[in-house]
This record gives structure tokens, C-alpha cells and sequence, in this order.
């Protein structure tokens, strides 16, 4: 079995995954263009470019990312199911059936103790990851965990009354939010739930799911519907995640127009209106909860064909990436905007808060639909590599909440038992859907977009596709048709925007091909079963400089960012926070940077190969001219490091 192997390769042992076996309470995601078909009462309208392949279409292949993948698996099946369903079950007080009842059951720590008013979001969070790892891999272990999820929290449902009302927490939380009381975001929580419970039923066809959230949707709706306006822009001003998307796809998949009126009820005037205008000065509000709510005006531009709302997601985009993003990808210091006139000055250890750049990949994929923009897959790449790959820390599993960039600080990964962040919620999706985004189509066309090795199965074309490579440690991808449609296929390749000028062989042909980096090279032929396709993309080295800063750089390599490995000294655990009675105070934590570290860099911007060369061996590992050590980031664990070097 699939699980039972990754199991073996990691900490967690054959003891627990036996555990995991026996019934347990039985008694994000965002939907694009071209998914899950037959299950959407309200298709999307709006004219694409590209559609998205469903996740079961697409297989991994041995590699760097499906090492990550295999790690957050191990995890997943991990978690007890009736340790997941315990703070609902105190809710409700519902714990006949239990065996030990209350007291056998061990409780999550951190954003999942029972003091905690954000407890059940890593619920919503895992009931996607089951769907998604269960689509990604076929294997029916995420399958049964996900079913008995959804059986527990229907049986919590049911004793919490007819309404339909469902959550760890009692409803006065949402009610202290529409009277404008103090109350962290019940919103947000149950956003992540309504989301998971969708995915439940989109990734792994489970019907009970269905049934469920379209009772949460009756529940908001008789809730919501008919308080004041003044009452609903008070709730509002409470962080609320996606609701506004959530509710765009319940309404997708039931067509049922109330879920759309609260879709439409979580417009934030005071966040949307001002971007509707172009004002897209953001101060130094909360980054992430800016980019959910764009996301939902992107379904809403392809239910309802409005202009004012894919005008909204666009510029948007084009903001975070001009203005907000760093090389990594990633966005944000202690969770929010800065100023970037002073961009160098914010480069510190707690920027890159990983659930931004979790929702900036999902935004990306809506506008890649619309514009089969090289542009948008450029960043998607650019993000996954330095963000989301080197989130998971390759020893144990574990996650960071932010990516820090502060020079000498290094990774600060959650634990099994006391963190459960937002971070550690949105990484169980981010690695368990690697192959979402690999390729697209459109009616006569297959995109390919990331270079993972990975099987595609375009069913309606009979078409499958095997993409064999090592990158990025390799420049080379090869794509073989395993089997080939009838008629003539576009095969359009990503000329990155990093890359120097491609080779294209054919059957060790070479073809000429004309595009220009941040393109598609296209190839139009009638296909045959064998044919061999094989891209060269020339990589090197190259420095990008802060905006107001031109001696504080970060190294690449192709889209990878590299950093400088700094050594060990003075660090404390990579996982401080594992002991319950430590504060997580990750947004002050003291990275103990030692005196004296060299985070100076000489280099010609113009040459950097000439002072910086590749160590040989395995991997992407460099030297300095000075015998510095240089790693990509992805690599770069419980070890300080640089990325934003001093040059000279």
C-alpha cells in the first residue's frame, strides 16, 4: 500500500498506522476552470484559456516533491480521526460510543486546545488534505479517514440541533462577532470547515459531506440574512478567510441561489471597494486576509461574467507580485504589508507568513485559466520551489509558519502536538496537491507548465504523458507519449522567464521553435505512441537586488533561490515550541544571531558563475570564491542562513 510504505520511510511507525486502522467515529480548496465534472449545478461562464485537470489525472513520480509529499502523508494518517472530532464532540456533548470515553481521548495542543476560538480549523484544513492526498494518490486509507471525519461532524451536527449549525466551538462565538465583541475569527474556522467538507465531496465523492455543508449553508443563510447592514459590516471587520469563495462554490455544486446571496453577503466593502476604485495602497493591513477575499471575487467572475471582479483579481495579482513579493515568492512581515520604498528594511525573521503565498498559488491558478499567462506560471514555479517545498522540514515533516529571511536566522518548524497554525492547516493541502498545476488544456492544446516527473491521463483525448526529469538539479525534461489521441494536438512548453534559449528535439530531431523567455513554445502535429519530446532549458546563475537597495541581494539559480549555509551555532531546537507550556510567540521569537557571521557576498552582478560555482556531486550545492557554502533554500534545514546577502 502507498501509505504504508511512506510510513515506513519516516519516524512515524507501523505501531500508529495500525491504531489508525481501526474505525475511528463511525456510528484550502479553491474550484477551477474544467474540474470535476458532473458534480457543478452552475458552470463557469466566462470565456478560458486553459482549463485545470482534475487532481486524480495527474501522478506524481518519484522526485524531490513527491519526497515532500510522501512526508506530509505519513503525517496526515497520523492524526487520530477521534482526536480531530474531540473539541466538536465537547461542543455538542456528544461522546456515547467512545470507548473511555472523554478522557481517552489525548487533546490537540496549541490553535487546537480547548481555550483556543480558533480549535476545529485544522478539522476544515484535513478534511481538504484527505480529499486532495486521496485524489493525488488513489489510496484508500485518505479515503476511509475522510469518510469517518464526515460521519463524526454529521453526528456532532445533528445533536447541535436542526438549524444546521456545526463547529468546535459554541454559536455564541458567532454571535460576541456580529455584536462586535472581542472574539479572535469564527469565520475564518468555518470557512476552512464549509471548504473541506466541498472538497470531501469534489475530491473523494463523499455524499454526507455534501448533506452537511448545504445544512451549514442553511444555517449562515437564516443566521446572516436579514441583520442590519450595519450589523453585517461589523461582523466583517473579524478576519473571516474565504467565506466569500466558500459560498461561490456550495453554490456551484448545489445551485442553490442562497449560498450566492452569501457569497455576495462577505463582500468587504471597506477591503474590495477601494481596489474596485484602483487604490491598491494596502498600508500595513493584514496580508492575508486581503488575498482570500480577491480569490472569491475570482469565482465570481466566472459565475457571473463580471468585469469589475476579474479587473479586482488581476491588478491585484500584478500588485502583490510588483511590489509585495520577494524572491521566494513569498509575501508579508508579521503577517502584513510594509512599505516597499523600504523593502530591505523589512527583510527579517518573520516574514513570509506561508499562508499568503498558499492563497497567492490559488489566486494564480484562476488567472492562469483565464490567460494561459506564462507570467502567472512563472511565479506559481518561482513560489513552489522556495516557498511551499522549503516549508517542510525533509528530517521530520514538520512545517514553518513563516519563511524567515532574516540573515543568520533559520527555520522554526511546528510540532505533531502543540502548534496546529493556520500554516500547519494550509501545508497539509499545499503538499498533498504538487500535481494540480503541472499541466493545463484547453480544447486542442496541453500546456505544460512545471517540470516534475509526473503522469498525466487526459482521458477525453486518450492521451497519456509520461515527464521524466531531475530538475532543477538537471536542465533537461523529457516528455513521452505513452499513448497518443487520434487527431493533432498543440503541445505548448514553458519558456521560462529565468531560462537562457531552449533546445527542442523530437525524436532527436531538433525543432525550431519561436518564443521568447515568459512564452509558450508550441508544437502542432498528429502524435504517435513512443514519441519522445525533450527540452533543454539552460540555467545559471543570477542575482535579483532589493528595490531600494542595490547591495542586498538574493542568489539564484534558474528559478531557485539559493542561500548560504551559516552553520549551527547557537541555535536552539528547530521545533522550540514543543513543550505546551511555552508561549508560541513565533512573531517575537529570538533567533540568538551570533556576532561575526559572514553574510557578505562577492560578486559580479554581471558574471556571478565567475565567482560562484556549482560543488559538483549531488544536488544544486555551489561554493563561493571565498569557500562559502550554498544550498537552495529548499535544503536549507536546521542550519542558519542567508538569502539576502550583503554584495560587494
Amino acid at each position: 500500500m502507498y501509505v504504508l510504505k511512506c510510513m515506513m520511510k519516516h519516524k512515524f511507525g507501523l505501531f500508529l498506522f495500525a491504531i489508525m486502522m481501526l474505525p475511528s467515529a463511525v456510528s484550502g480548496q479553491s474550484v477551477y476552470p474544467g474540474q470535476h465534472s458532473g458534480k457543478m449545478k452552475v458552470e463557469t461562464i466566462v470565456p478560458l484559456k486553459a482549463r485545470a485537470f482534475d487532481l486524480k489525472d495527474v501522478r506524481l513520480l518519484p522526485g524531490r516533491v513527491r519526497d515532500n509529499l510522501e512526508r506530509d502523508s505519513a503525517w496526515m494518517v497520523n492524526i487520530s480521526v477521534n482526536r480531530l472530532l474531540h473539541s466538536f464532540r465537547n461542543n455538542a456533548g456528544v461522546f456515547a460510543g467512545l470507548e473511555g470515553g472523554y478522557e481517552s481521548v489525548r487533546k490537540l495542543g496549541g490553535w487546537e486546545s480547548l481555550d483556543c476560538d480558533l480549535r476545529g480549523h485544522t478539522t476544515g484544513h484535513l478534511l481538504s488534505a484527505y480529499g486532495l492526498m486521496y485524489a493525488a494518490t488513489g489510496d484508500s486509507i485518505f479515503k476511509l479517514k475522510g469518510d469517518s471525519l464526515v460521519a463524526g461532524l454529521a453526528e456532532v451536527q445533528t445533536a447541535l440541533g436542526p438549524e444546521g449549525y456545526l463547529s468546535a466551538f459554541p454559536e455564541e462565538l458567532i454571535n460576541r462577532n456580529l455584536r462586535g465583541k472581542s472574539v479572535w475569527a469564527p469565520w475564518y474556522t468555518l470557512h476552512k470547515l464549509l471548504s473541506g467538507l466541498i472538497d470531501q465531496y469534489l475530491y473523494a465523492d463523499n455524499r454526507q459531506a455534501l448533506d452537511v455543508v448545504t445544512r451549514m449553508g442553511e444555517w449562515a443563510y437564516s443566521k446572516l440574512i436579514g441583520q442590519t447592514e450595519e450589523t453585517r459590516r461589523l461582523m466583517l471587520r473579524n478576519e473571516f478567510g474565504g467565506c466569500n469563495e466558500a459560498f461561490y462554490n456550495l453554490y456551484a455544486v448545489t445551485g442553490d441561489k442562497r449560498f450566492e446571496e452569501l457569497a455576495r453577503y462577505f463582500y468587504h466593502n471597506d477591503v474590495i471597494d477601494p481596489l474596485r476604485d484602483g487604490d491598491f495602497n494596502m498600508g500595513t493591513k493584514h496580508t492575508n486576509t486581503f488575498i482570500p477575499k480577491v480569490i472569491g471575487e475570482a469565482r465570481n467572475y466566472e459565475l457571473n461574467d463580471d468585469g469589475a471582479s476579474r479587473r479586482i483579481a488581476t491588478d491585484f495579482w500584478d500588485c502583490m507580485i510588483d511590489r509585495h513579493t520577494f524572491a521566494t515568492g513569498s509575501s508579508s512581515q508579521k503577517e502584513h504589508y510594509f512599505d516597499p520604498s523600504k523593502f530591505s528594511k523589512f527583510i527579517n525573521g518573520y516574514t513570509g507568513e506561508t499562508c499568503c503565498t498558499y492563497n497567492m498559488l490559488k489566486l494564480s491558478r484562476h488567472l492562469f485559466c483565464w490567460e494561459a499567462s506564462a507570467r502567472v506560471a512563472d511565479y506559481y514555479e518561482r513560489a513552489l520551489y522556495n516557498h511551499i517545498l522549503a516549508q517542510q522540514d525533509t528530517t521530520s515533516g514538520m512545517v514553518c509558519y513563516f519563511l524567515p529571511l532574516l540573515s543568520g536566522s533559520y527555520k522554526v518548524y511546528s510540532t505533531p502536538e502543540q502548534s496546529f497554525w493556520c500554516c500547519v492547516g494550509s501545508g497539509f493541502e499545499s503538499h498533498a496537491k504538487y500535481a494540480e498545476a503541472i499541466y493545463y488544456h484547453s480544447d486542442d492544446e496541453l500546456f505544460v507548465n512545471l517540470f516534475i516527473p509526473s503522469r498525466l491521463s487526459w482521458n477525453e483525448k486518450g492521451l497519456t504523458l509520461t515527464q521524466s526529469t531531475s530538475f532543477p538539479e538537471s536542465d533537461k525534461t523529457v516528455l513521452t507519449i505513452d499513448d497518443a489521441p487520434s487527431g493533432a494536438l498543440k503541445l505548448s512548453l514553458r519558456y521560462p522567464s529565468w531560462s537562457g534559449k531552449p533546445v527542442v528535439k523530437v525524436n532527436g530531431k531538433k525543432v525550431a521553435v519561436k518564443a521568447s523567455p515568459s512564452s509558450y513554445m508550441t508544437i502542432s502535429r498528429r502524435w504517435s505512441k513512443g514519441d519522445r519530446i525533450e527540452v533543454t532549458y539552460p540555467m545559471s546563475l543570477h542575482v535579483e537586488t532589493t528595490p531600494d537597495d542595490p547591495k542586498r541581494g538574493a542568489l539564484l539559480y534558474g528559478p531557485v533561490v539559493l542561500a548560504g549555509d551559516l552553520g549551527t551555532e547557537g541555535m536552539e531546537s528547530p521545533a522550540p515550541f514543543s513543550d505546551p507550556t511555552v508561549r508560541n510567540d513565533y512573531y517575537t521569537y529570538n533567533y540568538r544571531i551570533p556576532e561575526g557571521l559572514d553574510t557578505t557576498l562577492d560578486i559580479d552582478l554581471r558574471n556571478p558563475s565567475a565567482s560562484v560555482r556549482r560543488d559538483g556531486g549531488v544536488g544544486l550545492h555551489f561554493r563561493s570564491s571565498r569557500g562559502q557554502k550554498i544550498v537552495p533554500l529548499y535544503d536549507a534545514h536546521r542550519c542558519r542562513y542567508v538569502v539576502y546577502w550583503d554584495l560587494r
